[in-house]
């Protein structure tokens, strides 16, 4: 009878968690509410940025009118629960920018996920150079391009800024509501990192920043 009771009481378990796990989500993705008001802050924080001397890549006559950067209407869909699977085992190498400079990167790992229901894959990348700058050793980035440039966004690719501490017992977030343009969107004076051909997905990402043309 004890070993009956016990064998009820796990599965009373299991079922209950799986309710949970209907219920309440990815433990890892916000909710619906929560995501709106992080894309909100992400989007107000950015044009703030473009909107400061001290920061924007706008030329100062562009600055002086700016409003806003034009972005894709938000979309919970595009905020995915990615499988990361670390990888260091590679050399750093040169990453190919928009003006010729070659800094040096790491990969250090891939995300796996899926969009509008096809498999996708990304690898993220971490800088040398910010290695060596105490605020920014932890800082990684997903540079990529989609079905979106050269239409309705940037036709050299967008960025993801991340932070190792994202990384979750294997899963990482990947919001593309968050992703924005390369400084050399705006100006010829920057160096840009072109997104590497790993990193050029077969679908339209409708989300994060769009093309103002």
């Amino acid at each position: 009878m004890r070993l009956l009771i016990l064998f009820c009481f796990a599965l009373l378990s299991v079922f209950a968690g799986a309710l949970q796990a209907q219920t309440t989500g990815s433990a890892l993705l916000p909710s619906k509410e929560e995501h709106i008001k992080k894309v909100a802050k992400f989007q107000a924080e950015l044009n703030a940025e473009y909107k400061d001397a001290s920061r924007s890549p706008l030329p100062a006559a562009e600055r002086q009118k700016f409003k806003s950067l034009p972005f894709f209407p938000v979309d919970y869909a595009a905020c995915v629960e990615t499988r990361f699977v670390r990888d260091s085992s590679q050399a750093p190498f040169e990453m190919q920018t928009s003006n010729g400079r070659k800094p040096l990167y790491r990969k250090y790992g891939e995300v796996h996920f899926s969009y509008n229901g096809r498999p996708q894959h990304l690898t993220v990348y971490q800088s040398l150079d910010l290695l060596r700058t105490k605020d920014y050793q932890d800082y990684l980035m997903v540079p990529f391009t989609d079905q979106t440039n050269g239409h309705s966004s940037y036709g050299g690719g967008r960025y993801l800024d991340l932070r190792i501490g994202q990384i979750k017992n294997g899963q990482l977030v990947l919001d593309f509501n968050c992703a924005y343009n390369p400084f050399c969107a705006y100006s010829s004076a920057y160096s840009c990192p072109v997104p590497p051909a790993e990193n050029r997905l077969q679908v339209a990402i409708e989300a994060g920043v769009r093309s103002s043309h």
